[in-house]
């Protein structure tokens, strides 16, 4: 592929999107940039769904692993973090594909936001001082992107993150919220859904049962307020199925090709 290109692959937290990248990075030589307010944080890996050991060898990830937990981390890092490896990837003529949940991550790179130099070291969650105008526009979109959007119902959506919880308490949970209080008690990542409530669980608050009930009531309404922050997004292109969407990329990228344009990818709202 030509320099230039973007895909971007976003959705609610257990919709897909990471199998979805891996497929689509897989067909179309591309690498991933994952756009994930906690994967960022060296050591967690359960609780964040952060992308396995062997998925990582099959699809070279990016923005993984980049500060510990007692670091701070914020949107204006991640930002220039992401658009040196977008570039890098394309030097090397291959595609990025910018994937995750975390919709101000998302957005500070595909909608180009500048930030305050008072704010750039403020928590991420502080959006103050992200520029006003860049942050209240979605019309200029990053040049040659294509945005995919992942969306599933709601049953079939906390059925996933069940699962997927019950996968991630009999892959050590427990041991990396004790890892974590040890290490970092004062750490942020204490507050996102699964640390904060197998924290309770550990500290004999609660029993089992019902923190494994509080991450996932916890964690779909993180989902909820995923979605509804992407749907303001109106160059998002939404499917209910990953066999669709990956369908779509790859004729959006051979269509591409066939018209000789300089960049492989070229997306309209």
């Amino acid at each position: 592929m030509a320099p230039g290109g973007l895909i971007s692959i976003v959705g609610p937290t257990a919709s897909g999107k990471t199998a979805l990248a891996i497929r689509v990075a897989e067909e179309l030589s591309g690498e991933i940039i994952c756009a994930d307010s906690r994967t960022v944080y060296k050591g967690l890996d359960i609780a964040t769904a952060k992308p396995s050991r062997d998925e990582r060898n099959r699809v070279p990830h990016h923005a993984l692993d980049v500060v510990t937990p007692d670091e701070p981390f914020t949107v204006a890092d991640f930002k220039q973090l992401a658009d040196k490896a977008i570039k890098d990837i394309q030097d090397r003529g291959k595609i990025p594909i910018l994937v995750g949940g975390s919709g101000l991550y998302i957005d500070a790179v595909l909608f180009n936001y500048s930030f305050s130099p008072h704010g750039s070291k403020r928590d991420l969650v502080n959006t103050r001082h992200v520029d006003k105008a860049s942050q209240g526009s979605r019309q200029e979109v990053r040049r040659d992107t294509l945005i995919i959007g992942l969306r599933i119902s709601r049953e079939v959506l906390r059925l996933r993150i069940e699962e997927r919880i019950q996968n991630m308490i009999e892959s050590g949970l427990n041991d990396e919220v004790r890892w974590l209080m040890t290490n970092y008690p004062n750490s942020k990542a204490l507050d996102s859904p699964g640390y904060k409530a197998f924290y309770r669980y550990i500290t004999g608050e609660i029993n089992l049962e019902d923190a494994t009930i509080l991450f996932t009531r916890n964690d779909f309404s993180l989902a909820k307020r995923q979605m509804t922050w992407f749907k303001r997004n109106k160059h998002i292109q939404w499917f209910d199925d990953a066999n669709d969407a990956f369908a779509s990329v790859t004729k959006s990228f051979i269509d591409s090709k066939k018209m000789g344009k300089n960049n492989a990818i070229i997306t309209k709202p």
